[in-house]
């Protein structure tokens, strides 16, 4: 039973809300209005995401049509004004292909090296890492290229990094590495991330036998 009449308990709580009800209206006000931020916030956050998307298709149609400065400038403006969105890394991946083609191999690899370190998705940064190497290969960065390559949890990508370590062994002249590579990516789980028929004769044409894949097996 309590200690207090329920005359002294009634006293006792509204000298408690004269005391305490001004701090509990305000955290309600304050909740409320955390409430209220926290939606605008995520409906910002979703029509800034769409603005990205219609931006990184109007990088396409610019980059279709052969566009190249159009495409380049909206590039800068997805990383500048979205980059937390993948549209971002995404646009530099493809302006990255770009500056290959027009054999802007520091630019390039410069791009690249920004998806590598900063997309939010582990797989774009193992895509633009295995670019890179390709590009610091075609720089004649052979040991570079190599060390880009070395990675601790490849996971699914463990085959198609060994193919481009392959490459790029190839490339330095080391034919027994390049040899060695290709076979670990053959004997490797595919999972249709490397054209295994291409592999193939990688191998015959330095002389080895192609052997039979784990998924085969």
């Amino acid at each position: 039973m309590s200690d207090y009449s329920e005359a002294e308990q009634y006293e006792r709580a509204k000298e408690w809300l004269r005391t305490n009800g001004l701090w509990i209206v305000a955290g309600i006000a304050i909740g409320a209005l955390g409430l209220g931020g926290w939606r605008w916030y995520q409906e910002r956050r979703e029509t800034q995401a769409q603005n990205a998307a219609a931006r990184y298709e109007e990088m396409l149609e610019a980059f279709a049509r052969s566009d190249r400065t159009r495409g380049m400038t909206i590039v800068d403006d997805l990383n500048r004004e979205y980059s937390w969105t993948p549209y971002a890394p995404l646009a530099t991946l493809m302006a990255a292909r770009f500056q290959v083609e027009a054999n802007e191999l520091d630019k390039a690899a410069a791009s690249l090296k920004t998806v590598m370190d900063t997309a939010p998705d582990d797989e774009m940064r193992l895509i633009a890492r295995i670019r890179l190497a390709r590009v610091q290969a075609a720089q004649s960065k052979y040991d570079e290229a190599l060390a880009t390559l070395k990675v601790e949890e490849p996971g699914d990508f463990d085959t198609r990094l060994a193919d481009a370590r392959g490459d790029v062994l190839l490339a330095k002249g080391d034919r027994a590495g390049a040899l060695r590579e290709y076979l670990a990516a053959r004997t490797g789980e595919n999972k249709g991330r490397i054209d295994v028929e291409l592999l193939d004769l990688k191998i015959r044409d330095l002389g080895g036998t192609p052997p039979v894949s784990a998924e085969e097996s």
